[in-house]
């Protein structure tokens, strides 16, 4: 596994200009997002539609997940996977956890993965690939170069307190999201001289703005009382949702939606941070906020999301990524 820190990065080389006598190196990176990156899998689909076709893919968390099985030519499993899901079959694919790093153990994803992507290793994709995790402890932003695609994606999907880490090499990583959402540093260090971004994390119509309220007492809802009787009725109460602002009689958030929602806000300011200091070439926005980051049952409404979103930017890609090839003069 070749471990590259984020303040190390010189130990790849940077393009920033065609190389001579041919067009530019294209690189795609898909941003994190949890069940919105379904979004990334119209995406991708439409960039082929219009001739797009990339030699850099750099995915973190979800994005490496769909990243990662695009590059090993496993996208169409991947979409019929994901238009399978129902809430009754993700409730399947959850082994709730009271131990360890995480309230969901994970071995049920690993085991669907390993079925799928098992033995492959990113060294020997036909396109260069790297999923971005973070190192528990140090907070290391680590890209994931070789070794194998699943123990890779794992690592980067492995939101904090909800996927237990994964232990890569000796070193516990974690969420690629906590560090860089949408890693456009990283394919331009692996060589992309133009790139494009699909972020699915930006369109929360109201965030940042300062809300007015006064202080009251709080008072707990009757239904946090409520017993458990089995891991279904617990996995069911850490989903509940965030109730609406209007409605004072709602029950309050679940458990899973509090550190998701959390989790969410981070990341939407971490990756502003980092575009604007590292702005792609093409930034494609994939309207998706309307949709829960846990609403894995939605692919249907999100792969259209993302296919009309390429579609309508279609014309603004090209023309930004578009350089003319350069020839060698005479000697």
């Amino acid at each position: 596994m070749i471990w590259t820190q984020y303040w190390k990065s010189e130990s790849e080389p940077v393009v920033t200009t065609a190389a001579r006598g041919r067009a530019a190196k294209i690189g795609l990176v898909l941003g994190a997002g949890a069940a919105r990156g379904w979004a990334h899998i119209g995406a991708l689909q439409e960039l082929a539609a219009i001739g797009i076709v990339p030699e850099i893919v750099v995915g973190s968390s979800i994005g490496a997940l769909v990243g990662g099985c695009y590059a090993s030519g496993r996208l169409p499993m991947l979409e019929d996977f994901a238009r399978s899901l129902t809430r009754r079959r993700m409730l399947g694919l959850i082994d709730v956890s009271f131990v360890g790093g995480g309230l969901i153990g994970g071995e049920r994803l690993r085991a669907k993965l390993e079925a799928e992507l098992g033995g492959v290793r990113i060294e020997d994709l036909p396109i260069r690939f790297a999923a971005v995790a973070t190192e528990i402890g140090g907070g290391h932003e680590i890209w994931l170069q070789r070794g194998l695609l699943t123990e890779a994606i794992r690592a980067s999907y492995a939101l904090p307190g909800v996927f237990e880490p994964v232990r890569v090499e000796g070193r516990w990583l974690f969420d690629g999201a906590i560090v860089n959402p949408v890693p456009v540093s990283v394919a331009r260090a692996l060589g992309a001289e133009r790139v494009i971004a699909f972020n699915i994390s930006s369109d929360s119509a109201g965030r940042g703005t300062a809300i007015q309220h006064p202080f009251g007492q709080v008072e707990p809802h009757p239904a946090l009382a409520e017993p458990a009787n089995d891991a279904g009725g617990v996995i069911a109460r850490w989903w509940r949702s965030a109730p609406r602002a209007s409605d004072p009689e709602a029950a309050p958030p679940g458990l899973m939606t509090v550190m998701v929602n959390a989790f969410d806000i981070l990341q939407d300011r971490i990756m502003r941070s980092r575009l604007a200091g590292d702005p792609p070439d093409a930034l494609v926005q994939l309207k998706v906020g309307k949709i829960g980051m846990f609403e894995f049952n939605r692919a249907d409404e999100l792969i259209a999301i993302g296919r009309e979103a390429v579609r309508k930017a279609a014309a603004e890609i090209a023309e930004r990524i578009e350089t003319p090839r350069i020839e060698t003069p005479a000697t």
